[in-house]
Parts: structure tokens; sequence; C-alpha cells
């Protein structure tokens, strides 16, 4: 899932800090840096579920630069934006995983791992996140109602949906929680990492 990093609409929180350009050109990079990640590893097709559209020049030149796939984000708030994109997915797939662009610290061991784990049969899977949502989700079967009523963009999305995973009686599996970068703090704690490399 990816917006196009257009100045004023994308790492909102981070403008402040770094500009409306700045924050926009740090997540086009984020999105790039993940892309190869995706992409180099391997495991399985990469899609990208844009937003506005699909015939943004960004999406259109990471269509170019890398194997994927791109395709248009629904209408609706993010939960059912996501659910419609999991139900597209899961009409031609086994299983399909979910991840935004800006966890730096996701790896191809985690994308592994939630791929073995719906392979062997867990219902979901997620990545954690420690600002209480999560960087990635997975499933085998298309369980609409898990994106609903979840109060995105606050610290009760993953608690919620957790609630709902029992309620239905899903099995799942937890990847290790891993920090997005949303704020000012959290790019603190990116530039020292980028910085060591």
């Amino acid at each position: 899932m990816s917006k196009a990093p257009d100045p004023g609409r994308a790492k909102t929180r981070l403008i402040p800090l770094l500009g409306e350009e700045g924050a926009a050109n740090l997540y086009a990079q984020l999105v790039h840096d993940c892309l190869e990640m995706c992409t180099s590893a391997g495991l399985c097709p990469v899609d990208i579920c844009c937003s506005p559209s699909q015939d943004h020049p960004f999406f259109q030149q990471c269509r170019l630069d890398y194997p994927v796939e791109l395709h248009a984000q629904t209408d609706g708030d993010l939960g059912a934006r996501m659910s419609n994109a999991f139900h597209s997915a899961l009409h031609s797939a086994e299983a399909a995983v979910m991840i935004g662009a800006d966890c730096p610290s996701l790896c191809a061991a985690d994308l592994e791992s939630a791929l073995d784990a719906l392979r062997t049969g867990k219902d979901i899977v997620i990545g954690p996140a420690e600002d209480g949502g999560y960087y990635l989700i997975g499933m085998r079967r298309h369980h609409a109602a898990i994106f609903e009523g979840i109060p995105w963009g606050t610290d009760g999305v993953l608690a919620k949906t957790q609630q709902h995973l029992k309620k239905q009686g899903l099995s799942s599996h937890y990847l290790p929680e891993r920090k997005d970068l949303d704020t000012p703090e959290d790019y603190a704690v990116y530039n020292r990492q980028e910085l060591k490399l």
C-alpha cells in the first residue's frame, strides 16, 4: 500500500521537521527501499496498491524500475481499501501479505516468516508496530470483518484487530515488533541508524 510522495500529502507529521518537500522525498526513498527489498527477496510477486492512482508518474517510474504490478486503491477508509486489496489479491493467490513502506527495519526474513506461517496453516499473520498498529498483515482467505471498526491512526489498531481475531476464532502468528517512521522522534532514530551504515 502506498500513496504518491506528493509534497504536503506524504509523511505529514514530519513536515514541521523536514518541510513538505523533505518529507515527500523521505517517503519516496522509503518506498524505493521497500521495493528493492521486496523484489530482491524473490519470495513472491509484488504489487503496489496506489493512491491516488496507478497513473501517477511516481508509480509509473516504480513499474519501470522494479518488477511490480500496479493497482489502484479503492474508495473508503484505510480498512476498506486494505480489505478490497486482499479480496482482489486472493482471487489469484493462495495467500497474500500487505505492508506499508514506512517501516525501514522490515526485512526479507520477516516476509519469509509471514509467508511460511500462512503456508503452514495460520489464518492471519501480523507484524506489530511499537505505536500500537501493525506494519504487516497477511491472510490465506479474505476476512473482511477484521478491518471493520478499527480506529485507524491511533494506538488502538492492533488491540482492536486482535479482538476481531479472537471473536472469529482465527489462528494467528506474530512477527517481531518493529518501529514505523512517522514522527520526528522516529526520524531521529532512523537517521542515527542510517549514519551507522
